[in-house]
């Protein structure tokens, strides 16, 4: 769907991937090195979704993935925060991809 924005922007990063990044704090100034999920690409970044080791299975808007698929010395699973997108300015290093049933239900929820 977006492989020709992903040429002519020259880039690797796909939607479904797992990139670690510099996320921005969403209640103040700094950010933290976290992985997350690559939605879409724009001209100025990308559209994420964050990623957290913290224990957030009491929340809605927070599904339980799977961290081994991606990150071998994980001793738990993390949550993907389905709220709102984050823009992040540039990636780091691809850490993996999610699982595509849990994929499918992201793109439907973003319209991805």
């Amino acid at each position: 769907m977006f492989s020709w924005i992903w040429r002519l922007l020259g880039r690797s990063a796909r939607p479904g991937d797992i990139y670690w990044a510099d996320v921005p704090f969403e209640d103040g100034p700094g950010s933290k090195m976290r992985p997350c999920l690559i939605l879409r690409p724009r001209w100025n970044g990308y559209d994420v979704l964050k990623i957290t080791s913290r224990d957030q299975s009491h929340r809605r808007d927070h599904v339980q993935i799977s961290t081994r698929a991606w990150d071998r010395n994980a001793t738990k699973d993390s949550y993907l925060d389905l709220s709102d997108p984050l823009r992040v300015r540039t990636l780091d290093n691809r850490a993996g991809a999610l699982d595509s049933a849990t994929w499918q239900k992201v793109r439907t929820l973003h319209r991805v």
